[in-house]
Protein backbone atom coordinates (compact mmCIF):
# COMPACT_ATOMS: atom_id res chain seq x y z
CA UNK A 1 0.00 0.00 0.00
CA UNK A 2 1.56 3.34 -1.07
CA UNK A 3 1.29 6.64 0.73
CA UNK A 4 -1.50 7.91 -1.54
CA UNK A 5 -3.69 4.82 -1.21
CA UNK A 6 -6.02 6.30 1.48
CA UNK A 7 -6.50 9.44 -0.65
CA UNK A 8 -7.10 7.33 -3.75
CA UNK A 9 -9.73 5.26 -1.99
CA UNK A 10 -11.41 8.37 -0.56
CA UNK A 11 -11.84 10.06 -3.93
CA UNK A 12 -12.33 6.84 -5.88
CA UNK A 13 -9.64 7.85 -8.34
CA UNK A 14 -7.24 5.90 -10.43
CA UNK A 15 -3.54 6.81 -10.16
CA UNK A 16 -3.83 8.80 -13.39
CA UNK A 17 -6.88 10.73 -12.20
CA UNK A 18 -5.29 11.40 -8.83
CA UNK A 19 -2.26 12.84 -10.61
CA UNK A 20 -4.50 15.16 -12.61
CA UNK A 21 -6.26 16.28 -9.42
CA UNK A 22 -2.93 17.01 -7.80
CA UNK A 23 -1.75 18.94 -10.86
CA UNK A 24 -4.98 20.99 -10.92
CA UNK A 25 -4.64 21.76 -7.22
CA UNK A 26 -1.03 22.83 -7.73
CA UNK A 27 -1.99 25.12 -10.64
CA UNK A 28 -4.86 26.63 -8.64
CA UNK A 29 -2.62 27.23 -5.64
CA UNK A 30 0.02 28.79 -7.88
CA UNK A 31 -2.53 31.08 -9.54
CA UNK A 32 -3.84 32.16 -6.14
CA UNK A 33 -0.32 32.90 -4.93
CA UNK A 34 0.43 34.89 -8.09
CA UNK A 35 -2.81 36.85 -7.73
CA UNK A 36 -2.03 37.66 -4.11
CA UNK A 37 1.48 38.79 -5.02
CA UNK A 38 0.10 41.00 -7.80
CA UNK A 39 -2.57 42.50 -5.53
CA UNK A 40 -0.17 43.26 -2.67
CA UNK A 41 3.03 44.19 -4.51
CA UNK A 42 1.88 45.69 -7.81
CA UNK A 43 -1.69 46.92 -8.03
CA UNK A 44 -1.69 48.34 -4.50
CA UNK A 45 1.03 50.75 -5.69
CA UNK A 46 -0.27 51.29 -9.25
CA UNK A 47 -1.72 54.73 -8.55
CA UNK A 48 -3.95 56.22 -11.20
CA UNK A 49 -5.34 59.67 -11.86
CA UNK A 50 -8.92 59.49 -13.05
CA UNK A 51 -10.42 62.32 -15.10
CA UNK A 52 -14.15 62.83 -14.81
CA UNK A 53 -16.52 65.45 -16.17
CA UNK A 54 -19.76 66.09 -14.29
CA UNK A 55 -22.48 68.54 -15.26
CA UNK A 56 -23.61 69.97 -11.92
CA UNK A 57 -23.08 73.74 -11.96
CA UNK A 58 -25.73 76.37 -12.49
CA UNK A 59 -26.19 77.34 -16.16
CA UNK A 60 -23.82 80.10 -17.20
CA UNK A 61 -21.20 79.24 -14.57
CA UNK A 62 -17.49 78.96 -15.23
CA UNK A 63 -15.88 75.52 -15.31
CA UNK A 64 -14.46 74.34 -11.97
CA UNK A 65 -11.63 71.82 -11.64
CA UNK A 66 -11.81 69.86 -8.37
CA UNK A 67 -9.22 67.36 -7.17
CA UNK A 68 -10.90 64.66 -5.06
CA UNK A 69 -8.59 62.83 -2.64
CA UNK A 70 -9.71 60.21 -0.16
CA UNK A 71 -8.62 57.24 1.95
CA UNK A 72 -4.88 57.82 1.87
CA UNK A 73 -4.37 55.56 4.93
CA UNK A 74 -0.82 56.82 5.20
CA UNK A 75 2.05 55.00 6.88
CA UNK A 76 5.30 56.93 7.42
CA UNK A 77 7.35 54.55 5.25
CA UNK A 78 5.10 54.59 2.16
CA UNK A 79 7.50 56.47 -0.09
CA UNK A 80 5.89 55.53 -3.43
CA UNK A 81 2.50 56.80 -2.33
CA UNK A 82 3.99 59.97 -0.88
CA UNK A 83 5.92 60.72 -4.08
CA UNK A 84 2.86 60.15 -6.27
CA UNK A 85 0.61 62.37 -4.17
CA UNK A 86 3.22 65.13 -4.18
CA UNK A 87 3.02 65.30 -8.00
CA UNK A 88 -0.69 66.12 -7.92
CA UNK A 89 0.20 69.71 -7.11
CA UNK A 90 1.22 70.16 -10.76
CA UNK A 91 -2.43 69.73 -11.81
CA UNK A 92 -3.18 73.18 -10.35
CA UNK A 93 -6.80 72.39 -9.40
CA UNK A 94 -9.15 75.23 -8.51
CA UNK A 95 -10.36 73.37 -5.43
CA UNK A 96 -9.18 70.33 -3.43
CA UNK A 97 -11.68 68.12 -1.61
CA UNK A 98 -10.44 65.56 0.92
CA UNK A 99 -13.07 63.12 2.20
CA UNK A 100 -11.10 61.54 5.03
CA UNK A 101 -9.23 58.48 6.28
CA UNK A 102 -5.85 60.14 5.84
CA UNK A 103 -4.02 58.25 8.60
CA UNK A 104 -3.02 54.67 9.37
CA UNK A 105 -0.32 55.37 11.97
CA UNK A 106 0.06 57.81 14.88
CA UNK A 107 3.24 59.27 13.33
CA UNK A 108 1.82 59.71 9.81
CA UNK A 109 0.65 63.33 10.08
CA UNK A 110 3.98 64.81 8.79
CA UNK A 111 3.96 62.38 5.85
CA UNK A 112 0.43 63.42 4.87
CA UNK A 113 1.23 67.13 5.09
CA UNK A 114 4.49 66.83 3.16
CA UNK A 115 2.85 64.74 0.46
CA UNK A 116 0.00 67.18 -0.07
CA UNK A 117 2.57 69.98 -0.27
CA UNK A 118 1.41 72.90 -2.36
CA UNK A 119 -2.13 71.55 -2.60
CA UNK A 120 -2.60 72.89 0.92
CA UNK A 121 -2.03 76.39 -0.44
CA UNK A 122 -4.98 76.00 -2.79
CA UNK A 123 -8.61 76.37 -1.73
CA UNK A 124 -9.62 73.17 0.04
CA UNK A 125 -12.46 71.51 1.92
CA UNK A 126 -12.30 68.42 4.10
CA UNK A 127 -14.16 66.07 6.40
CA UNK A 128 -12.65 63.22 8.40
CA UNK A 129 -13.27 59.48 8.45
CA UNK A 130 -12.99 56.88 11.19
CA UNK A 131 -9.34 56.22 10.36
CA UNK A 132 -8.45 59.80 11.12
CA UNK A 133 -9.74 59.25 14.65
CA UNK A 134 -8.78 55.63 15.32
CA UNK A 135 -5.95 53.40 14.15
CA UNK A 136 -6.60 50.27 12.09
CA UNK A 137 -7.05 46.87 13.71
CA UNK A 138 -6.88 43.32 12.33
CA UNK A 139 -10.29 42.14 11.13
CA UNK A 140 -11.79 38.99 9.69
CA UNK A 141 -12.40 39.95 6.02
CA UNK A 142 -15.62 37.91 6.00
CA UNK A 143 -17.13 40.54 8.32
CA UNK A 144 -17.34 42.93 5.39
CA UNK A 145 -20.05 40.75 3.85
CA UNK A 146 -22.24 41.51 6.88
CA UNK A 147 -23.24 45.18 6.85
CA UNK A 148 -24.22 45.32 10.51
CA UNK A 149 -21.08 43.70 11.90
CA UNK A 150 -19.69 45.03 15.16
CA UNK A 151 -17.21 47.88 14.74
CA UNK A 152 -13.85 47.76 16.48
CA UNK A 153 -11.56 50.75 16.94
CA UNK A 154 -7.82 50.86 17.35
CA UNK A 155 -5.74 53.32 19.31
CA UNK A 156 -6.62 57.03 19.01
CA UNK A 157 -4.87 58.91 16.20
CA UNK A 158 -3.72 62.57 16.31
CA UNK A 159 -6.59 63.95 14.26
CA UNK A 160 -6.40 67.29 16.08
CA UNK A 161 -2.85 67.77 14.75
CA UNK A 162 -3.98 66.91 11.25
CA UNK A 163 -6.93 69.27 11.43
CA UNK A 164 -4.69 72.06 12.74
CA UNK A 165 -2.21 71.53 9.89
CA UNK A 166 -4.99 71.61 7.29
CA UNK A 167 -6.68 74.72 8.65
CA UNK A 168 -3.44 76.61 9.29
CA UNK A 169 -2.64 76.24 5.59
CA UNK A 170 -6.10 77.51 4.63
CA UNK A 171 -8.26 74.44 4.06
CA UNK A 172 -11.78 74.69 5.47
CA UNK A 173 -13.19 72.04 7.77
CA UNK A 174 -16.72 71.36 6.52
CA UNK A 175 -17.66 69.03 9.38
CA UNK A 176 -21.11 69.97 10.67
CA UNK A 177 -20.84 73.47 9.30
CA UNK A 178 -21.71 75.42 6.17
CA UNK A 179 -18.88 76.99 4.21
CA UNK A 180 -19.21 79.48 1.37
CA UNK A 181 -16.31 80.37 -0.89
CA UNK A 182 -15.66 81.57 -4.41
CA UNK A 183 -13.03 79.84 -6.53
CA UNK A 184 -12.29 80.38 -10.22
CA UNK A 185 -15.37 82.58 -10.47
CA UNK A 186 -17.65 79.86 -9.09
CA UNK A 187 -19.56 80.48 -5.87
CA UNK A 188 -19.64 77.29 -3.77
CA UNK A 189 -21.91 76.56 -0.83
CA UNK A 190 -20.54 73.49 0.94
CA UNK A 191 -21.66 71.51 3.97
CA UNK A 192 -20.36 68.29 5.49
CA UNK A 193 -21.01 65.71 8.17
CA UNK A 194 -18.71 63.65 10.33
CA UNK A 195 -18.28 59.97 9.46
CA UNK A 196 -21.68 58.22 9.28
CA UNK A 197 -19.94 54.83 9.25
CA UNK A 198 -19.33 55.14 12.99
CA UNK A 199 -22.43 57.19 13.78
CA UNK A 200 -20.73 60.56 14.15
CA UNK A 201 -22.94 62.38 11.62
CA UNK A 202 -25.25 65.14 12.84
CA UNK A 203 -26.97 66.33 9.71
CA UNK A 204 -29.34 68.55 11.68
CA UNK A 205 -26.41 70.96 12.22
CA UNK A 206 -26.39 71.79 8.49
CA UNK A 207 -29.98 70.95 7.54
CA UNK A 208 -31.87 73.31 5.25
CA UNK A 209 -31.58 74.48 1.71
CA UNK A 210 -28.15 75.91 0.79
CA UNK A 211 -27.63 79.38 -0.60
CA UNK A 212 -29.76 79.66 -3.78
CA UNK A 213 -27.25 82.13 -5.22
CA UNK A 214 -24.46 79.52 -5.22
CA UNK A 215 -23.33 78.07 -8.54
CA UNK A 216 -22.53 74.76 -6.80
CA UNK A 217 -24.19 73.30 -3.72
CA UNK A 218 -21.71 70.69 -2.49
CA UNK A 219 -22.12 68.07 0.23
CA UNK A 220 -19.25 66.15 1.85
CA UNK A 221 -19.26 62.89 3.79
CA UNK A 222 -16.70 60.19 4.33
CA UNK A 223 -19.01 57.20 4.04
CA UNK A 224 -21.78 57.47 1.38
CA UNK A 225 -24.56 56.18 3.61
CA UNK A 226 -27.97 56.38 1.90
CA UNK A 227 -29.65 58.05 4.88
CA UNK A 228 -27.17 60.94 4.64
CA UNK A 229 -27.36 61.13 0.85
CA UNK A 230 -31.15 61.32 1.06
CA UNK A 231 -30.90 64.29 3.40
CA UNK A 232 -28.52 66.16 1.11
CA UNK A 233 -30.78 65.39 -1.87
CA UNK A 234 -33.91 66.55 -0.04
CA UNK A 235 -32.22 69.86 0.77
CA UNK A 236 -31.35 70.49 -2.88
CA UNK A 237 -27.61 69.81 -3.08
CA UNK A 238 -26.15 69.40 -6.57
CA UNK A 239 -23.27 67.05 -5.76
CA UNK A 240 -22.10 64.96 -2.81
CA UNK A 241 -18.52 63.72 -2.64
CA UNK A 242 -17.50 60.71 -0.52
CA UNK A 243 -14.90 57.98 -0.10
CA UNK A 244 -14.68 55.05 2.33
CA UNK A 245 -15.56 52.18 -0.04
CA UNK A 246 -12.07 51.75 -1.56
CA UNK A 247 -14.03 50.96 -4.73
CA UNK A 248 -14.59 47.51 -3.28
CA UNK A 249 -10.79 47.04 -3.04
CA UNK A 250 -10.92 43.39 -4.16
CA UNK A 251 -13.01 43.17 -7.30
CA UNK A 252 -13.63 40.53 -9.94
CA UNK A 253 -13.56 40.99 -13.72
CA UNK A 254 -17.08 41.35 -15.17
CA UNK A 255 -18.47 41.30 -11.61
CA UNK A 256 -16.92 44.35 -9.99
CA UNK A 257 -16.98 45.02 -6.28
CA UNK A 258 -18.11 42.25 -3.98
CA UNK A 259 -18.79 44.56 -1.03
CA UNK A 260 -19.05 48.30 -0.38
CA UNK A 261 -18.44 48.31 3.42
CA UNK A 262 -21.52 50.50 3.83
CA UNK A 263 -25.19 50.47 2.86
CA UNK A 264 -24.74 51.86 -0.63
CA UNK A 265 -25.30 49.44 -3.51
CA UNK A 266 -22.39 47.96 -5.46
CA UNK A 267 -23.23 49.89 -8.65
CA UNK A 268 -22.26 53.13 -6.88
CA UNK A 269 -19.12 51.83 -5.17
CA UNK A 270 -16.88 54.27 -7.06
CA UNK A 271 -17.07 57.04 -9.62
CA UNK A 272 -20.08 59.16 -10.58
CA UNK A 273 -23.73 58.25 -10.26
CA UNK A 274 -27.10 59.88 -9.73
CA UNK A 275 -28.93 59.99 -6.44
CA UNK A 276 -32.57 60.95 -6.33
CA UNK A 277 -34.18 63.18 -8.90
CA UNK A 278 -31.39 65.66 -9.50
CA UNK A 279 -28.38 65.15 -7.21
CA UNK A 280 -25.10 63.65 -8.36
CA UNK A 281 -22.75 61.52 -6.28
CA UNK A 282 -19.03 60.98 -6.67
CA UNK A 283 -17.33 58.23 -4.66
CA UNK A 284 -13.55 57.98 -4.69
CA UNK A 285 -11.97 54.52 -4.66
CA UNK A 286 -9.21 56.08 -2.56
CA UNK A 287 -5.44 55.86 -2.50
CA UNK A 288 -4.73 53.38 0.28
CA UNK A 289 -5.65 50.28 2.21
CA UNK A 290 -5.56 49.14 5.78
CA UNK A 291 -2.06 47.93 6.69
CA UNK A 292 -3.77 44.69 7.76
CA UNK A 293 -5.26 44.17 4.28
CA UNK A 294 -2.62 45.65 1.92
CA UNK A 295 -4.08 44.38 -1.34
CA UNK A 296 -6.10 45.66 -4.28
CA UNK A 297 -7.35 43.63 -7.22
CA UNK A 298 -9.08 45.06 -10.31
CA UNK A 299 -9.40 48.30 -8.34
CA UNK A 300 -6.37 50.54 -8.60
CA UNK A 301 -5.73 53.25 -5.98
CA UNK A 302 -6.83 56.58 -7.35
CA UNK A 303 -7.33 60.30 -7.08
CA UNK A 304 -9.84 62.05 -9.34
CA UNK A 305 -9.66 65.34 -11.20
CA UNK A 306 -13.28 66.39 -11.63
CA UNK A 307 -14.14 68.95 -14.25
CA UNK A 308 -17.44 70.44 -13.14
CA UNK A 309 -19.43 72.12 -15.88
CA UNK A 310 -22.83 73.83 -16.10
CA UNK A 311 -25.89 71.64 -16.40
CA UNK A 312 -26.76 70.98 -20.03
CA UNK A 313 -28.96 68.15 -21.22
CA UNK A 314 -26.87 67.73 -24.34
CA UNK A 315 -23.56 67.17 -22.54
CA UNK A 316 -22.21 63.72 -21.73
CA UNK A 317 -20.00 62.62 -18.87
CA UNK A 318 -16.78 60.80 -19.50
CA UNK A 319 -14.26 58.86 -17.51
CA UNK A 320 -10.57 58.50 -18.34
CA UNK A 321 -7.70 56.95 -16.39
CA UNK A 322 -4.08 58.03 -16.44
CA UNK A 323 -1.29 56.19 -14.66
CA UNK A 324 0.55 59.40 -13.80
CA UNK A 325 -0.64 62.98 -13.44
CA UNK A 326 -0.57 65.05 -16.67
CA UNK A 327 2.14 67.40 -15.45
CA UNK A 328 1.96 69.63 -18.53
CA UNK A 329 -1.82 70.05 -18.41
CA UNK A 330 -2.86 73.69 -18.64
CA UNK A 331 -5.27 75.17 -16.19
CA UNK A 332 -8.83 75.69 -17.40
CA UNK A 333 -11.77 77.54 -15.98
Amino acid sequence: MDAFDPVRRAVGASPERLTRIQQTAAVTAGAAAAGLAYATLIERNAFVLRHQTMNVLEPGSSTLRVLHISDIHMLPNQRLKQAWISELEALEPDLVVNTGDNLAHPQAVPSVIQSLGGLLSRPGLFVFGSNDYFGPTPKNPLKYFKKDHKRSHGAPLPWQDLRAAFTERGWLDATHTIRELEVAGVRVAAAGVDDPHIGRDRYETVAGRPNPLAHLRLGLTHSPEPRVLDQFADDGYDLVMAGHTHGGQLCLPLVGALVTNCNIDRSRVKGPSSWGASMKLHVSAGLGTSPYAPARFCCRPEATLLTLTPVSHGDAEYDEEQSVPPLAETRRG
